[in-house]
């Protein structure tokens, strides 16, 4: 698929992912034009003149001056306005789908909300979609959707559910509607690592579990995959990339071991699991892995929706989870992270 000359609306755009996101399209492609549609006018500000700073300062080692950058629209509005977010689309080609609550204490406690925004709110999506012909519409999803145990991911569940079956809405046609599900994203707004490094200079660093693992990628991985999916989807899909694991423990004494100030003791002090919280995360279940597929050009697990005939001998297949996987972070790989973070 070209990206140039199109038009593109991001979702709850302002956020870590929309920022990524819009940095790699205004470097790799000419799109026509991208949308950034959230509710808070200070961040879409903010936002703005971070992208305006970035773009001349990448530009300048290759330009005597920049070229004119495409247009960047900063339209307020809340996903759960079905009529705002049609208005809003309108003319779009490929719609990224961010937006949602994703603090999982905070939807646990705010129910009726985290429903409006993540479920009705995908759901206005969905609507927007299918009334203004977009061409591709990805969702995001996360590992939490798979068998949930907290609100967070049973909404992240059906927002998934509605965009593969959103597809028998439109059949053959535009739009084709596809899911990205990953793990925890180093490098986003909210992560573990800033949180662990205020705790340590503070002088105690709190973790649930010794042995809790996650699945872990970049923010700037999760981008590249996200526009390489909407590349290759063709509606149905759930794809899925190749992660490594790392035990939340692990990622705390890399954030000790590499302060700044390595002569302070720092207590680490266990809490205990959180309602909501899983000890090891999955990523794809058994029975999904007997749909799966494996994309060596994308290095992701794709499910599709259709009939497989991958399992006809009705063996059981192994989940993808975050304590069994084959890959794992090392400390030099979490102390690389570590710097590259703080």
């Amino acid at each position: 698929m070209n990206w140039n000359e199109k038009e593109i609306l991001i979702s709850g755009g302002t956020g870590s992912l929309g920022k990524t996101l819009t940095k790699l399209l205004l470097k790799n492609y000419n799109p026509k034009g991208i949308r950034i549609f959230s509710r808070d006018e200070l961040k879409q500000w903010e936002m703005k003149q971070e992208i305006k700073d970035w773009y001349i300062k990448y530009h300048d080692s290759d330009w005597s001056y920049p070229p004119e950058m495409p247009p960047i629209s900063y339209l307020v509005g809340d996903i759960r306005d079905r009529k705002r977010i049609e208005l809003a689309s309108k003319g779009v080609d490929i719609l990224i789908h961010t937006a949602a609550l994703k603090q999982v204490p905070s939807c646990e406690n705010n129910p009726l909300e985290a429903i409006q925004t993540n479920i009705v709110g995908s759901q206005n999506i969905l609507y927007a979609a299918l009334e203004n012909k977009i061409e591709k519409a990805m969702i995001i999803s996360s590992d939490k959707a798979v068998m949930p145990i907290n609100l967070y991911g049973a909404t992240k569940l059906c927002m998934e559910k509605l965009f593969i079956q959103g597809n028998t809405y439109s059949g053959n046609r535009a739009p084709h509607f596809s899911v990205c599900r990953y793990g925890n994203v180093i490098g986003s707004r909210g992560s573990v690592i800033p949180l662990f490094k205020k705790q340590a200079e503070r002088g105690v660093l709190t973790i649930t579990h010794r042995d809790m693992t996650r699945f872990w990628i970049r923010l700037n991985q999760v981008a590249e995959f996200i526009l390489k999916a909407i590349d290759v989807m063709e509606g149905g899909e759930i794809f899925i990339p190749k992660m490594p694991s790392a035990k939340v423990f692990d990622v705390a004494v890399g954030i000790i071991r590499n302060q700044s100030s390595p002569e302070t003791f720092v207590e680490i002090k266990k809490i205990g699991i959180r309602p909501g919280e899983k000890l090891h995360e999955i990523l794809i279940t058994g029975e999904e892995m007997k749909m799966a597929a494996f994309n060596q050009d994308l290095n992701c697990f794709v499910i599709a929706n259709k009939y497989s005939m991958n399992n006809e001998s009705g063996s059981e297949a192994e989940p993808y989870t975050s304590n069994t996987n084959l890959v794992w972070l090392t400390d030099e790989e979490i102390d690389q992270i570590i710097r590259e973070e703080i």
